[in-house]
């Protein structure tokens, strides 16, 4: 099963490496949401990584306080 695995993602990398080598250069048109569409792609993708990573990033800057043991009775802060 690997070895078919393994055979397959090489198969896959060699074609997308043998479609970038013979890439032809496009002369197209860049319209002015073309922009914004990239703005929009780049934010989203920021969003996504900040929601996905939430809790860590939010344990950064929260001080979490010490756990005391179970038998023991915490003592009263002033």
């Amino acid at each position: 099963m690997t070895h078919t695995l393994k055979l397959v993602a090489v198969t896959v990398m060699l074609v997308v490496a043998l479609s970038f080598t013979f890439e032809r250069q496009a002369h197209a048109y860049v319209d002015p949401g073309s922009g914004l569409l990239l703005f929009q792609g780049i934010s989203a993708t920021i969003s996504g990584v900040l929601f996905y990573f939430r809790r860590r990033i939010k344990n950064l800057f929260v001080k979490t306080q010490p756990k005391s043991d179970p038998g023991t009775t915490p003592s009263p802060s002033l």
